[in-house]
Protein backbone atom coordinates (compact mmCIF):
# COMPACT_ATOMS: atom_id res chain seq x y z
CA UNK A 1 0.00 0.00 0.00
CA UNK A 2 1.66 3.53 -1.19
CA UNK A 3 2.30 6.22 1.21
CA UNK A 4 -0.71 8.41 1.54
CA UNK A 5 -0.85 12.24 2.87
CA UNK A 6 -4.12 13.98 4.15
CA UNK A 7 -4.32 17.59 5.21
CA UNK A 8 -6.92 19.05 7.56
CA UNK A 9 -7.17 19.80 11.33
CA UNK A 10 -5.47 17.28 13.16
CA UNK A 11 -8.16 16.12 16.09
CA UNK A 12 -5.92 14.84 18.84
CA UNK A 13 -7.57 13.49 21.25
CA UNK A 14 -4.55 11.83 23.51
CA UNK A 15 -3.93 15.55 24.09
CA UNK A 16 -7.24 16.54 23.78
CA UNK A 17 -6.42 19.45 21.10
CA UNK A 18 -6.85 20.67 17.51
CA UNK A 19 -4.05 21.55 14.83
CA UNK A 20 -3.34 22.55 11.49
CA UNK A 21 -1.07 19.64 10.28
CA UNK A 22 -1.40 16.80 8.04
CA UNK A 23 -0.99 12.61 8.67
CA UNK A 24 0.79 9.98 6.28
CA UNK A 25 0.17 6.39 6.37
CA UNK A 26 1.82 3.62 4.62
CA UNK A 27 0.84 -0.30 4.60
CA UNK A 28 -2.00 0.47 7.11
CA UNK A 29 -0.03 1.92 9.40
CA UNK A 30 0.05 6.34 10.40
CA UNK A 31 3.99 6.71 10.16
CA UNK A 32 3.69 10.71 10.96
CA UNK A 33 1.28 13.27 12.69
CA UNK A 34 2.35 16.59 11.83
CA UNK A 35 1.44 19.98 12.71
CA UNK A 36 1.98 22.65 9.39
CA UNK A 37 0.25 26.21 10.32
CA UNK A 38 -0.01 26.65 6.54
CA UNK A 39 -2.25 24.06 5.41
CA UNK A 40 -5.37 25.51 3.88
CA UNK A 41 -7.87 22.35 4.19
CA UNK A 42 -10.55 23.15 6.42
CA UNK A 43 -11.87 19.64 6.78
CA UNK A 44 -10.83 17.28 10.21
CA UNK A 45 -9.65 14.07 10.58
CA UNK A 46 -9.87 12.23 13.61
CA UNK A 47 -10.05 8.64 14.92
CA UNK A 48 -13.02 6.27 13.63
CA UNK A 49 -15.90 5.98 15.74
CA UNK A 50 -16.57 2.75 18.16
CA UNK A 51 -19.84 1.25 19.10
CA UNK A 52 -18.92 -0.13 22.42
CA UNK A 53 -21.47 -2.07 22.89
CA UNK A 54 -23.70 -3.95 20.36
CA UNK A 55 -25.72 -7.49 19.04
CA UNK A 56 -24.80 -7.34 15.51
CA UNK A 57 -27.54 -9.56 15.22
CA UNK A 58 -30.32 -6.84 15.86
CA UNK A 59 -29.16 -5.43 12.38
CA UNK A 60 -30.31 -8.24 10.81
CA UNK A 61 -27.49 -8.14 9.17
CA UNK A 62 -24.37 -10.02 8.89
CA UNK A 63 -21.16 -8.76 9.89
CA UNK A 64 -20.39 -8.41 7.04
CA UNK A 65 -23.38 -6.67 5.37
CA UNK A 66 -23.26 -4.82 8.91
CA UNK A 67 -19.63 -3.38 8.18
CA UNK A 68 -21.53 -1.50 4.76
CA UNK A 69 -24.09 0.39 6.65
CA UNK A 70 -21.49 1.71 9.36
CA UNK A 71 -18.55 2.67 7.98
CA UNK A 72 -20.91 5.43 6.08
CA UNK A 73 -21.49 6.83 9.78
CA UNK A 74 -17.63 6.95 10.53
CA UNK A 75 -17.68 3.64 12.47
CA UNK A 76 -14.56 1.31 12.30
CA UNK A 77 -15.09 -1.01 14.78
CA UNK A 78 -17.49 -2.38 17.51
CA UNK A 79 -17.68 -4.64 20.48
CA UNK A 80 -19.55 -6.87 19.29
CA UNK A 81 -21.61 -10.03 21.91
CA UNK A 82 -22.97 -12.82 19.57
CA UNK A 83 -25.18 -13.58 22.65
CA UNK A 84 -27.64 -13.58 20.13
CA UNK A 85 -26.48 -16.47 17.36
CA UNK A 86 -24.78 -18.12 20.48
CA UNK A 87 -28.41 -19.04 21.81
CA UNK A 88 -29.43 -20.77 18.46
CA UNK A 89 -26.14 -22.26 17.39
CA UNK A 90 -23.90 -22.10 20.61
CA UNK A 91 -20.09 -21.64 20.10
CA UNK A 92 -20.60 -22.07 16.29
CA UNK A 93 -22.54 -19.70 15.85
CA UNK A 94 -20.06 -16.99 17.69
CA UNK A 95 -17.46 -18.86 15.57
CA UNK A 96 -19.09 -17.88 12.06
CA UNK A 97 -19.56 -14.17 13.39
CA UNK A 98 -15.80 -14.01 13.73
CA UNK A 99 -15.15 -15.75 10.09
CA UNK A 100 -17.67 -13.65 8.55
CA UNK A 101 -16.70 -10.18 10.25
CA UNK A 102 -12.90 -11.23 9.55
CA UNK A 103 -13.80 -11.01 5.39
CA UNK A 104 -14.24 -7.29 5.15
CA UNK A 105 -12.24 -3.84 6.43
CA UNK A 106 -13.86 -3.41 9.39
CA UNK A 107 -12.84 -4.19 12.96
CA UNK A 108 -15.59 -6.60 14.96
CA UNK A 109 -14.48 -7.21 18.47
CA UNK A 110 -16.51 -10.33 19.79
CA UNK A 111 -17.09 -11.33 23.16
CA UNK A 112 -17.52 -14.62 24.84
CA UNK A 113 -21.13 -15.16 25.51
CA UNK A 114 -21.58 -15.40 29.00
CA UNK A 115 -25.31 -16.54 29.58
CA UNK A 116 -25.91 -18.70 26.94
CA UNK A 117 -28.96 -19.90 27.48
CA UNK A 118 -29.66 -16.94 29.82
CA UNK A 119 -32.08 -18.64 31.96
CA UNK A 120 -33.94 -21.80 32.80
CA UNK A 121 -36.93 -20.54 32.31
CA UNK A 122 -37.23 -20.45 28.63
CA UNK A 123 -35.88 -22.84 25.45
CA UNK A 124 -32.43 -21.99 23.84
CA UNK A 125 -31.45 -23.85 20.46
CA UNK A 126 -28.01 -24.52 22.70
CA UNK A 127 -25.70 -23.43 25.81
CA UNK A 128 -22.24 -22.36 25.81
CA UNK A 129 -20.42 -24.19 29.20
CA UNK A 130 -16.77 -23.28 30.90
CA UNK A 131 -15.27 -25.55 28.75
CA UNK A 132 -16.45 -22.99 25.89
CA UNK A 133 -15.87 -20.18 27.84
CA UNK A 134 -12.00 -21.43 28.34
CA UNK A 135 -11.64 -22.17 24.64
CA UNK A 136 -12.85 -18.72 23.74
CA UNK A 137 -11.67 -16.52 25.77
CA UNK A 138 -8.23 -18.33 25.83
CA UNK A 139 -8.00 -17.20 21.95
CA UNK A 140 -6.86 -13.32 21.04
CA UNK A 141 -10.19 -12.90 18.66
CA UNK A 142 -12.00 -12.76 22.07
CA UNK A 143 -11.65 -9.48 23.85
CA UNK A 144 -13.97 -9.79 27.06
CA UNK A 145 -16.87 -11.80 28.77
CA UNK A 146 -19.96 -10.34 27.15
CA UNK A 147 -22.84 -9.63 29.58
CA UNK A 148 -23.39 -11.24 33.01
CA UNK A 149 -27.49 -10.91 32.74
CA UNK A 150 -27.78 -13.42 36.03
CA UNK A 151 -27.26 -10.77 37.97
CA UNK A 152 -28.97 -12.32 41.25
CA UNK A 153 -25.99 -15.22 40.53
CA UNK A 154 -23.11 -12.45 40.67
CA UNK A 155 -24.63 -11.15 43.90
CA UNK A 156 -24.81 -14.04 45.79
CA UNK A 157 -21.80 -15.09 44.81
CA UNK A 158 -23.27 -18.16 42.71
CA UNK A 159 -20.40 -20.59 41.82
CA UNK A 160 -21.00 -21.29 38.70
CA UNK A 161 -21.21 -17.90 37.35
CA UNK A 162 -18.17 -17.06 39.86
CA UNK A 163 -16.29 -19.37 37.18
CA UNK A 164 -17.22 -17.61 34.23
CA UNK A 165 -15.72 -14.82 35.96
CA UNK A 166 -12.82 -16.40 37.42
CA UNK A 167 -11.74 -17.92 33.38
CA UNK A 168 -11.84 -13.93 32.47
CA UNK A 169 -9.59 -12.86 35.13
CA UNK A 170 -7.59 -15.77 33.98
CA UNK A 171 -7.28 -14.33 30.50
CA UNK A 172 -7.31 -10.56 31.57
CA UNK A 173 -10.19 -10.00 30.07
CA UNK A 174 -12.72 -7.20 31.24
CA UNK A 175 -16.55 -8.55 32.29
CA UNK A 176 -19.57 -6.80 30.67
CA UNK A 177 -22.18 -6.50 33.16
CA UNK A 178 -26.25 -5.89 32.85
CA UNK A 179 -27.77 -5.29 35.99
CA UNK A 180 -30.76 -2.99 35.28
CA UNK A 181 -31.72 -1.06 38.27
CA UNK A 182 -29.16 -3.00 40.79
CA UNK A 183 -28.13 -0.48 43.05
CA UNK A 184 -26.44 0.15 46.68
CA UNK A 185 -25.11 -2.68 48.60
CA UNK A 186 -26.59 -5.02 45.87
CA UNK A 187 -24.65 -2.97 43.03
CA UNK A 188 -21.59 -2.73 45.08
CA UNK A 189 -20.96 -6.58 45.46
CA UNK A 190 -21.97 -6.74 41.71
CA UNK A 191 -18.88 -5.12 40.73
CA UNK A 192 -16.48 -6.07 43.08
CA UNK A 193 -17.10 -9.58 41.62
CA UNK A 194 -15.29 -8.56 38.66
CA UNK A 195 -17.76 -6.55 36.51
CA UNK A 196 -16.49 -3.51 34.70
CA UNK A 197 -19.22 -1.87 32.58
CA UNK A 198 -23.06 -1.65 32.76
CA UNK A 199 -25.53 -0.68 29.45
CA UNK A 200 -28.39 -1.10 31.32
CA UNK A 201 -28.72 2.32 33.59
CA UNK A 202 -31.98 4.23 33.09
CA UNK A 203 -31.30 6.77 35.46
CA UNK A 204 -28.54 9.42 36.69
CA UNK A 205 -28.39 8.39 40.34
CA UNK A 206 -28.20 4.23 39.26
CA UNK A 207 -25.39 5.28 36.77
CA UNK A 208 -23.71 7.64 39.54
CA UNK A 209 -23.90 4.63 42.11
CA UNK A 210 -22.45 2.61 39.95
CA UNK A 211 -19.55 4.84 38.77
CA UNK A 212 -18.82 5.51 42.68
CA UNK A 213 -18.36 1.75 42.77
CA UNK A 214 -15.71 1.42 40.12
CA UNK A 215 -17.92 0.86 36.83
CA UNK A 216 -18.19 2.38 33.48
CA UNK A 217 -21.06 3.10 31.80
CA UNK A 218 -22.06 2.56 28.68
CA UNK A 219 -24.54 5.48 27.38
CA UNK A 220 -26.99 3.57 25.71
CA UNK A 221 -28.86 4.86 22.13
CA UNK A 222 -30.91 2.07 20.32
CA UNK A 223 -33.60 1.13 17.85
CA UNK A 224 -35.37 0.07 21.07
CA UNK A 225 -33.73 1.58 24.68
CA UNK A 226 -32.90 5.02 24.69
CA UNK A 227 -30.96 6.16 27.75
CA UNK A 228 -29.00 9.44 26.10
CA UNK A 229 -31.22 12.01 27.59
CA UNK A 230 -31.24 10.68 31.10
CA UNK A 231 -27.09 10.19 30.96
CA UNK A 232 -25.62 12.23 28.50
CA UNK A 233 -24.57 14.78 31.64
CA UNK A 234 -21.99 12.05 32.83
CA UNK A 235 -20.06 12.95 29.25
CA UNK A 236 -18.85 16.22 31.36
CA UNK A 237 -18.89 15.01 35.46
CA UNK A 238 -17.23 11.61 34.10
CA UNK A 239 -15.75 12.10 30.61
CA UNK A 240 -13.38 9.11 31.74
CA UNK A 241 -15.95 6.79 32.75
CA UNK A 242 -18.02 6.66 29.80
CA UNK A 243 -18.88 4.86 26.86
CA UNK A 244 -21.63 5.34 23.78
CA UNK A 245 -22.95 2.05 22.33
CA UNK A 246 -26.11 1.12 20.67
CA UNK A 247 -26.75 -2.22 21.90
CA UNK A 248 -29.48 -2.97 18.86
CA UNK A 249 -29.68 -1.14 15.63
CA UNK A 250 -32.37 -2.38 13.21
CA UNK A 251 -31.48 -2.34 10.03
CA UNK A 252 -33.34 0.80 8.52
CA UNK A 253 -31.85 2.97 11.62
CA UNK A 254 -28.42 1.62 11.11
CA UNK A 255 -28.74 2.91 7.19
CA UNK A 256 -29.89 6.67 8.69
CA UNK A 257 -27.05 6.41 11.24
CA UNK A 258 -25.27 5.07 14.09
CA UNK A 259 -22.98 6.39 16.70
CA UNK A 260 -22.44 9.69 14.54
CA UNK A 261 -25.70 10.65 15.69
CA UNK A 262 -25.21 9.94 19.31
CA UNK A 263 -22.19 12.67 18.90
CA UNK A 264 -23.94 15.26 17.45
CA UNK A 265 -26.78 14.86 19.98
CA UNK A 266 -24.02 15.26 22.31
CA UNK A 267 -22.51 18.40 20.69
CA UNK A 268 -26.02 19.91 20.01
CA UNK A 269 -26.09 19.99 23.63
CA UNK A 270 -23.08 21.88 24.31
CA UNK A 271 -20.82 19.26 25.63
CA UNK A 272 -17.25 19.57 24.31
CA UNK A 273 -16.68 17.64 20.78
CA UNK A 274 -13.07 16.46 22.03
CA UNK A 275 -14.63 15.33 25.52
CA UNK A 276 -17.31 13.35 23.64
CA UNK A 277 -14.94 11.89 21.43
CA UNK A 278 -12.54 10.46 24.26
CA UNK A 279 -16.04 8.68 25.12
CA UNK A 280 -16.90 7.18 22.00
CA UNK A 281 -12.77 6.33 21.22
CA UNK A 282 -10.48 6.53 23.96
CA UNK A 283 -12.50 5.15 26.65
CA UNK A 284 -13.83 1.73 25.28
CA UNK A 285 -10.07 1.36 23.08
CA UNK A 286 -8.21 1.41 26.53
CA UNK A 287 -10.86 -0.24 28.61
CA UNK A 288 -11.14 -3.52 25.94
CA UNK A 289 -7.57 -3.42 24.88
CA UNK A 290 -8.75 -2.97 21.01
CA UNK A 291 -6.08 -2.99 18.34
CA UNK A 292 -8.01 0.54 17.04
CA UNK A 293 -6.08 3.70 15.72
CA UNK A 294 -6.01 6.86 17.88
CA UNK A 295 -4.48 8.78 15.62
CA UNK A 296 -0.59 8.33 16.63
CA UNK A 297 2.18 7.93 14.77
CA UNK A 298 2.30 3.96 14.46
CA UNK A 299 -1.56 3.33 15.03
CA UNK A 300 -3.18 1.29 12.56
CA UNK A 301 -4.50 3.64 9.91
CA UNK A 302 -8.06 3.68 11.32
CA UNK A 303 -9.82 7.31 10.45
CA UNK A 304 -12.49 9.72 9.43
CA UNK A 305 -12.51 12.90 7.26
CA UNK A 306 -15.84 15.38 8.19
CA UNK A 307 -16.63 18.62 6.81
CA UNK A 308 -16.41 20.17 10.39
CA UNK A 309 -17.12 19.25 14.52
CA UNK A 310 -20.96 20.09 14.46
CA UNK A 311 -22.54 18.99 11.66
CA UNK A 312 -20.32 16.27 11.81
CA UNK A 313 -20.96 15.33 7.58
CA UNK A 314 -18.66 12.09 6.82
CA UNK A 315 -16.32 12.36 3.69
CA UNK A 316 -14.39 9.58 4.11
CA UNK A 317 -13.85 6.51 6.25
CA UNK A 318 -10.63 4.72 6.54
CA UNK A 319 -9.86 1.21 7.98
CA UNK A 320 -6.09 0.14 8.25
CA UNK A 321 -5.23 2.85 5.50
CA UNK A 322 -7.74 1.27 3.56
CA UNK A 323 -10.39 3.57 2.05
CA UNK A 324 -13.92 2.10 2.65
CA UNK A 325 -17.04 4.93 2.20
CA UNK A 326 -15.42 7.71 -0.12
CA UNK A 327 -18.72 10.12 1.21
CA UNK A 328 -21.04 8.64 -1.13
CA UNK A 329 -21.06 5.44 -0.94
CA UNK A 330 -19.63 2.11 0.76
CA UNK A 331 -16.56 0.92 -0.72
CA UNK A 332 -16.87 -2.92 0.62
CA UNK A 333 -18.35 -5.49 -1.48
CA UNK A 334 -21.22 -8.01 -0.64
CA UNK A 335 -20.02 -11.55 0.00
CA UNK A 336 -23.48 -13.20 0.93
CA UNK A 337 -22.36 -16.34 2.60
CA UNK A 338 -23.44 -19.87 4.36
CA UNK A 339 -27.03 -19.70 6.10
CA UNK A 340 -26.69 -21.52 9.19
CA UNK A 341 -29.58 -22.52 11.23
CA UNK A 342 -32.25 -24.03 13.91
CA UNK A 343 -35.58 -24.38 13.54
CA UNK A 344 -37.75 -27.04 13.66
CA UNK A 345 -41.21 -25.46 14.42
CA UNK A 346 -44.32 -26.68 11.98
CA UNK A 347 -47.01 -24.54 11.31
CA UNK A 348 -49.53 -23.85 14.08
CA UNK A 349 -53.64 -23.49 14.42
CA UNK A 350 -55.90 -21.27 15.54
CA UNK A 351 -57.60 -23.94 18.26
CA UNK A 352 -53.93 -23.64 19.45
CA UNK A 353 -53.26 -20.19 20.53
CA UNK A 354 -57.19 -19.86 21.98
CA UNK A 355 -56.98 -18.57 25.89
CA UNK A 356 -60.14 -20.17 28.06
CA UNK A 357 -61.98 -17.53 30.25
CA UNK A 358 -61.37 -17.93 33.98
CA UNK A 359 -62.28 -16.52 36.97
CA UNK A 360 -60.84 -13.20 37.80
CA UNK A 361 -58.78 -10.42 36.32
CA UNK A 362 -55.78 -11.44 33.87
CA UNK A 363 -52.21 -10.44 34.01
CA UNK A 364 -51.10 -7.84 31.31
CA UNK A 365 -47.90 -7.17 30.34
CA UNK A 366 -47.79 -3.15 29.90
CA UNK A 367 -44.73 -1.96 27.25
CA UNK A 368 -43.40 1.29 27.11
CA UNK A 369 -42.39 2.88 23.86
CA UNK A 370 -37.87 3.12 24.12
CA UNK A 371 -37.67 0.52 27.23
CA UNK A 372 -37.15 -3.04 28.12
CA UNK A 373 -38.56 -2.80 31.74
CA UNK A 374 -42.48 -3.27 31.24
CA UNK A 375 -44.76 -3.88 34.29
CA UNK A 376 -47.65 -5.89 35.33
CA UNK A 377 -50.98 -4.69 34.95
CA UNK A 378 -54.63 -6.22 36.30
CA UNK A 379 -57.53 -6.00 33.66
CA UNK A 380 -61.18 -7.28 32.55
CA UNK A 381 -60.88 -9.57 30.05
CA UNK A 382 -62.84 -9.31 27.24
CA UNK A 383 -64.62 -12.63 26.79
CA UNK A 384 -66.51 -14.17 23.88
CA UNK A 385 -68.15 -17.99 23.34
CA UNK A 386 -65.83 -18.43 26.41
CA UNK A 387 -62.60 -17.20 25.47
CA UNK A 388 -60.42 -14.61 25.99
CA UNK A 389 -60.21 -12.77 23.06
CA UNK A 390 -57.99 -9.32 22.39
CA UNK A 391 -59.49 -6.24 23.24
CA UNK A 392 -57.76 -3.53 20.53
CA UNK A 393 -60.46 -1.04 21.95
CA UNK A 394 -58.60 -0.52 25.26
CA UNK A 395 -55.32 -1.89 23.91
CA UNK A 396 -55.00 -5.28 25.16
CA UNK A 397 -53.86 -8.19 22.75
CA UNK A 398 -52.88 -11.71 22.41
CA UNK A 399 -48.77 -12.43 22.89
CA UNK A 400 -47.82 -15.43 21.80
CA UNK A 401 -44.50 -17.31 22.09
CA UNK A 402 -44.03 -20.64 20.31
CA UNK A 403 -40.53 -22.81 21.03
CA UNK A 404 -39.01 -22.93 17.40
CA UNK A 405 -36.28 -25.55 18.63
CA UNK A 406 -39.18 -28.46 19.20
CA UNK A 407 -42.51 -29.38 18.55
CA UNK A 408 -44.72 -27.48 21.98
CA UNK A 409 -47.60 -25.63 22.17
CA UNK A 410 -47.55 -21.98 22.36
CA UNK A 411 -47.28 -20.02 25.50
CA UNK A 412 -49.91 -17.35 25.81
CA UNK A 413 -50.40 -14.15 27.35
CA UNK A 414 -51.67 -10.71 27.23
CA UNK A 415 -50.00 -7.02 26.32
CA UNK A 416 -50.77 -3.18 26.28
CA UNK A 417 -48.60 -0.62 24.69
CA UNK A 418 -48.72 -1.57 20.98
CA UNK A 419 -51.60 -0.21 19.70
CA UNK A 420 -52.64 -2.54 16.98
CA UNK A 421 -56.44 -1.39 15.59
CA UNK A 422 -56.06 -4.65 13.12
CA UNK A 423 -53.64 -7.11 12.01
CA UNK A 424 -50.52 -8.96 13.82
CA UNK A 425 -46.70 -8.91 13.49
CA UNK A 426 -44.52 -11.96 14.22
CA UNK A 427 -40.77 -12.59 14.58
CA UNK A 428 -38.19 -15.42 15.09
CA UNK A 429 -35.96 -12.24 16.53
CA UNK A 430 -36.89 -12.85 20.37
CA UNK A 431 -34.64 -11.84 23.41
CA UNK A 432 -32.62 -13.74 24.83
CA UNK A 433 -33.75 -17.68 23.22
CA UNK A 434 -35.12 -16.45 20.10
CA UNK A 435 -38.45 -18.39 19.99
CA UNK A 436 -40.89 -17.18 17.41
CA UNK A 437 -42.97 -14.43 19.28
CA UNK A 438 -45.97 -12.41 17.96
CA UNK A 439 -48.31 -9.60 19.20
CA UNK A 440 -51.58 -8.86 17.04
CA UNK A 441 -55.66 -8.40 17.57
CA UNK A 442 -57.10 -11.06 16.62
CA UNK A 443 -55.93 -14.82 16.78
CA UNK A 444 -56.18 -15.67 12.68
CA UNK A 445 -53.78 -12.81 11.88
CA UNK A 446 -51.74 -14.03 14.76
CA UNK A 447 -51.60 -17.79 13.13
CA UNK A 448 -50.73 -16.32 9.32
CA UNK A 449 -47.65 -14.00 10.90
CA UNK A 450 -46.42 -16.88 12.75
CA UNK A 451 -46.71 -19.35 10.21
CA UNK A 452 -45.12 -16.82 7.76
CA UNK A 453 -41.87 -16.89 10.14
CA UNK A 454 -42.14 -21.01 9.89
CA UNK A 455 -42.31 -21.20 6.21
CA UNK A 456 -39.48 -18.86 6.03
CA UNK A 457 -37.35 -20.13 8.42
CA UNK A 458 -37.28 -17.39 10.69
CA UNK A 459 -38.11 -13.63 9.62
CA UNK A 460 -39.95 -11.10 10.40
CA UNK A 461 -43.83 -10.34 9.32
CA UNK A 462 -46.66 -8.49 9.54
CA UNK A 463 -50.11 -8.94 8.33
CA UNK A 464 -53.20 -6.83 7.79
CA UNK A 465 -56.61 -6.99 6.39
CA UNK A 466 -55.65 -6.91 2.82
CA UNK A 467 -51.66 -7.35 2.93
CA UNK A 468 -48.49 -9.50 4.46
CA UNK A 469 -45.10 -9.19 4.52
CA UNK A 470 -42.41 -11.17 5.25
CA UNK A 471 -38.65 -10.77 5.48
CA UNK A 472 -36.62 -13.62 5.46
CA UNK A 473 -33.70 -14.42 8.01
CA UNK A 474 -32.58 -17.44 7.15
CA UNK A 475 -28.95 -17.06 9.21
CA UNK A 476 -30.11 -18.49 12.58
CA UNK A 477 -33.51 -16.81 11.86
CA UNK A 478 -31.68 -13.82 12.98
CA UNK A 479 -30.09 -12.28 9.82
CA UNK A 480 -30.33 -11.75 6.45
CA UNK A 481 -27.40 -12.28 4.07
CA UNK A 482 -28.64 -10.28 1.69
CA UNK A 483 -27.44 -6.62 0.55
CA UNK A 484 -27.61 -4.66 3.05
CA UNK A 485 -29.59 -2.11 1.47
CA UNK A 486 -32.17 -4.65 0.18
CA UNK A 487 -32.69 -5.64 3.97
CA UNK A 488 -33.55 -1.79 4.98
CA UNK A 489 -35.56 -1.54 2.39
CA UNK A 490 -37.61 -4.46 3.19
CA UNK A 491 -37.46 -3.94 7.00
CA UNK A 492 -38.34 -0.52 6.48
CA UNK A 493 -41.42 -1.43 4.21
CA UNK A 494 -42.78 -3.96 7.14
CA UNK A 495 -42.08 -1.38 9.60
CA UNK A 496 -44.49 1.01 7.77
CA UNK A 497 -47.14 -1.65 7.30
CA UNK A 498 -47.03 -2.01 11.05
CA UNK A 499 -47.34 1.35 12.01
CA UNK A 500 -49.95 1.57 9.23
CA UNK A 501 -52.11 -1.13 11.24
CA UNK A 502 -51.96 1.57 14.15
CA UNK A 503 -48.76 1.21 16.44
CA UNK A 504 -47.95 3.72 18.61
CA UNK A 505 -44.37 2.62 19.22
CA UNK A 506 -41.64 4.05 17.33
CA UNK A 507 -39.99 0.45 16.81
CA UNK A 508 -42.61 -2.48 17.29
CA UNK A 509 -40.34 -5.10 16.11
CA UNK A 510 -37.67 -4.43 18.29
CA UNK A 511 -40.37 -3.86 21.27
CA UNK A 512 -42.11 -6.78 20.54
CA UNK A 513 -38.80 -8.67 20.49
CA UNK A 514 -37.57 -7.96 24.04
CA UNK A 515 -41.45 -9.09 25.29
CA UNK A 516 -39.78 -12.33 26.47
CA UNK A 517 -36.51 -11.18 27.73
CA UNK A 518 -36.91 -12.75 31.24
CA UNK A 519 -33.86 -10.94 32.32
CA UNK A 520 -35.51 -7.45 32.30
CA UNK A 521 -38.52 -6.83 34.91
CA UNK A 522 -41.13 -7.01 35.07
CA UNK A 523 -43.30 -9.63 33.96
CA UNK A 524 -42.53 -11.05 29.90
CA UNK A 525 -43.91 -14.12 28.27
CA UNK A 526 -41.23 -17.11 27.70
CA UNK A 527 -41.93 -19.88 25.18
CA UNK A 528 -42.74 -21.82 28.78
CA UNK A 529 -45.19 -19.22 30.12
CA UNK A 530 -45.50 -16.01 31.70
CA UNK A 531 -42.77 -15.23 34.18
CA UNK A 532 -42.79 -12.54 36.67
CA UNK A 533 -38.99 -11.28 36.80
CA UNK A 534 -39.55 -9.94 40.43
CA UNK A 535 -39.79 -13.27 41.67
CA UNK A 536 -38.02 -15.05 38.80
CA UNK A 537 -40.57 -17.43 38.93
CA UNK A 538 -43.66 -18.62 36.47
CA UNK A 539 -47.14 -16.89 37.42
CA UNK A 540 -50.77 -17.71 36.36
CA UNK A 541 -52.74 -15.10 33.60
CA UNK A 542 -55.47 -14.68 35.90
CA UNK A 543 -54.96 -13.06 39.10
Amino acid sequence: MKTQKFYGNIVDLTNQKVFKGFIETENGTITRVAEDSTVSEDNYILPGLIDSHIHIESSMLIPSEFARLAVKHGTVATVSDPHEIANVLGIDGIKYMIGDGESVPFKFFFGASACVPATPFETAGNKIGLDDLEELLSTDKIKYLSEMMNFPGVINRDDFEMKKLGIAKKYGKPADGHAPGVKGDAAKKYIEAGISTDHECFTMDEALEKIKYGMNIQIREGSAAKNFEALAGLIETHPDKVLFCSDDKHPDDLEEGHINEMYKRAVKKGYEPLKVLRSIVINPIKHYGLNVGMLRENDPADFIIVDNLQDFNIQKTFVDGLLVFDGKNTLINSIGGETPNLLVAEEIEKSQIEVKSGPGKIKVIKAFDGELVTSLIEVEPKVAGGLVESDPENDILKLVVLNRYKKNEPALGFINGFGFKEGAIASSVAHDSHNIVAVGTNDDDIVKAINLIIKEKGGVAAVASSKEEVLGLPVAGLMSNNNAEMVSEKYHSIDKLAHSMGSTLRAPFMTLSFMSLLVIPELKLSDKGLFDGRSFSFTPIFS
